[in-house]
């Protein structure tokens, strides 16, 4: 089984388009949650607050690329070209059956669903959409546009788990180079923000509604007066890459995949298990061949709902105790959705590289339902080796990643 090594990560987010600069936002405790008075129009719609990227131009895709793509294939465009860039991979190098895609995403894009019913029921019918559309909505539409865009002709593999289709995406990529069928993937995942995403959660009573003026105080992972979830968009890619084929070409390595592992909760379809978050969790220590006392940082999934953040509190603690720091990094950010687990191994990956821990933003005083483990509230400067992240999606999709410091010696 061959060693899997990171040698290229991207990213687009609500605290930034650039690694140094989501980095940065870390430090600096910034939050990238905004007010959305455009949403005062949907009526019954009582969150008001979300995280959206700015700053990308989508001409700068070829059109001929562009023009299958809706917002959510574009923004993973744009984190799979840095991806790419920083792995010094040129289109001669991806142009390969040897390099692959692993990309998830939770439905098509969500805009242009929107078009194609708002389209199709208009006078004219049918007549009024455009043939591309279909590309655009199509759930594999992320994987099927960045194969394109980047000419890979290896694997490509589509997970559409919803909060855990990124996680699964690295796990699919790593478990592609691990056994040898490919030497390269590109891994991760997108999400866009759409009301219709933001009410379905409303209408669950999972969204946050009581900080609609306060937009940068919420979500609040683990806090007592967190009161839900805030929907943002955002892409993570990383180049997962055999280790020696790695180094045969003199690549810079960020980081190491030490294990993978995914597990299904089927006792409902909406709450969470703590015994199966459990069970996915101790999975990927025995893949990793590590114990719980090895782990040096928890990135959890935390949303800031009520049923959520306690049930995985009470399965990180079954498993840690008080032993090893835990934060969600969503208070940053609000919830990517598909994009989550892939962002948050960046981050991982991130304060692995440069000595630190990220806070729980707006963690101010935990609820007692959330108590048992080593919450993080102020940043701690320390030098993680060995870091866990997990992603826990609707339907009981439960899936965590390990991920270890770069090799010693690497380039």
């Amino acid at each position: 089984m061959r060693r899997v090594v990171v040698t290229g990560m991207g990213i687009v987010s609500p605290i930034g388009n650039s690694l140094i600069a989501v980095k940065q936002a870390l430090l600096d405790g910034r939050s990238g949650i905004r007010a959305m008075p455009e949403w005062d129009k949907y009526e019954g719609l009582k969150c008001h607050v979300a995280g959206k990227v700015d700053g990308i131009e989508p001409r700068e895709i070829p059109r001929s690329c562009r023009r299958t793509m809706g917002r959510v294939a574009i923004l993973a465009a744009f984190a799979v070209r840095q991806a790419t860039e920083l792995a010094g991979l040129n289109p001669e190098s991806l142009d390969s059956d040897r390099v692959g895609v692993s990309m998830g995403s939770t439905t098509g894009s969500t805009g242009s669903l929107d078009e194609f019913f708002s389209g199709y029921r208009a006078p004219g019918g049918f007549s009024n959409l455009e043939g591309t559309l279909f590309m655009k909505v199509m759930s594999h539409t992320v994987a099927a546009n960045i194969a394109a865009l980047t000419g890979a002709k290896g694997q490509l593999l589509a997970p559409c788990s919803a909060c855990a289709s990124s996680t699964q995406a690295i796990g699919l990529g790593y478990q592609a180079v691990q056994n040898g069928s490919q030497n390269i993937m590109i891994c991760g995942g997108a999400d866009e923000l759409h009301p219709t995403t933001i009410g379905v959660f409303d209408i669950l009573s999972a969204a946050s509604r009581r900080y609609n003026d306060r937009p940068d105080m919420t979500p609040r992972p683990f806090d007592r007066d967190r009161d839900g979830l805030v929907i943002s968009e955002g892409a993570g890619v990383l180049v997962l890459e055999d280790y020696e084929h790695a180094v045969n070409r003199k690549a810079k390595i960020y980081g190491e995949v030490l294990s993978y592992s995914t597990c299904c909760n089927t006792v409902h379809m909406t709450q969470p298990s703590p015994d199966d978050m459990l069970r996915c969790m101790k999975d990927t220590l025995i893949t990793a061949k590590c114990s719980p006392q090895d782990l040096d940082y928890v990135n959890a999934h935390a949303t800031g709902t009520l049923m959520g953040d306690q049930a995985e509190a009470e399965a990180i603690g079954r498993l840690t105790g008080e032993a090893v720091p835990v934060s969600s990094t969503k208070g940053h950010t609000g919830h990517t959705l598909a994009g989550c687990g892939a962002i948050e191994a960046i981050f991982c990956l991130l304060m692995m590289q440069d000595g630190f821990i990220a806070p729980t933003l707006n963690l101010n005083e935990v609820d007692p339902a959330c108590r048992g483990i080593a919450h993080v509230q102020q940043l701690i400067r320390c030098k993680p080796r060995i870091v866990m992240s997990n992603s826990f999606a609707f339907g009981g999709v439960n899936a965590s990643v390990i991920l270890g410091k770069a090799p010693d010696g690497s380039h």
